[in-house]
């Protein structure tokens, strides 16, 4: 998270907060329990 951050001129934790959103969005998505068949495998 340091080096994103540190390329994109944002925190830590905002980077954090970023990447939980799109991973909410992706699982209440269509696509969510299809991703997670596919990290399950």
């Amino acid at each position: 998270l340091d080096e994103i951050g540190k390329r994109f001129d944002l925190t830590r934790e905002r980077i954090r907060q970023i990447e939980k959103r799109a991973l909410e969005k992706i699982a209440d998505s269509d696509m969510g329990p299809l991703l997670s068949s596919f990290l399950q495998n």
